[in-house]
């Protein structure tokens, strides 16, 4: 059996971690202003604080540490100064909103495009086959959206004849397009 086996890490109300709570992390807002002020281009300084302290903890864990804040702030210095050196390195550039990049083309691709053609074509073709009035009332309803009272109004219809038209005209328009997409389907 090896001697090296982990040796397991003390609580936190232990003399380990009253240690660690009175010496190191005493000294945590004046190692954050230290590392502020020192490595401005550190992007991350918790980052670098919390590394620092899992260090220093380790480190108190296998040999005795006789001044805390020095140790403490000499990792988290050379910490900073690898971070530095990686990010140099290997340069990555933050991007404050991923969503305000157009990497995405939200545009209908030729296909679908070509669809709505054909589909606006069909739809013209079905119009095209009703009745003149018919048609004048449903383009006036369904195209431009007038309500059918000002419909009647401008056409000097009643309104109950500018229904009839609408429900008839849906229902020829449904039936064009219907027996037409079975006859497309078998081409």
């Amino acid at each position: 059996m090896s001697n090296s086996a982990p040796r397991p890490e003390p609580a936190p109300d232990s003399d380990h971690g009253r240690w660690f709570k009175h010496e190191v992390h005493a000294h945590d807002a004046q190692l954050k202003s230290y590392l502020r002020g020192s490595f401005p281009t550190v992007r991350d300084v918790d980052d670098v604080v919390q590394e620092s302290y899992l260090r220093v903890w380790k480190a108190r864990l296998t040999q005795p540490i006789h001044s805390a804040k020095s140790f403490l702030f000499q990792v988290a210095r050379h910490l900073a100064i690898d971070l530095i050196r990686r990010e140099r390195a290997s340069p990555v550039d933050v991007l404050p909103d991923l969503g305000a990049l157009s990497v995405l083309d939200d545009r209908p691709g030729v296909v679908e495009i070509a669809c709505t053609h054909e589909e606006i074509a069909s739809l013209a073709r079905a119009f095209d086959a009703l009745p003149a009035r018919c048609r004048e009332v449903m383009m006036l309803r369904q195209i431009q959206g007038i309500p059918q009272k000002e419909i009647a109004r401008r056409l000097g219809l009643s309104v109950l004849t500018v229904q009839t038209h609408v429900v008839h005209g849906l229902r020829r328009l449904e039936a064009f397009l219907h027996w037409h997409a079975r006859e497309w389907g078998q081409r």
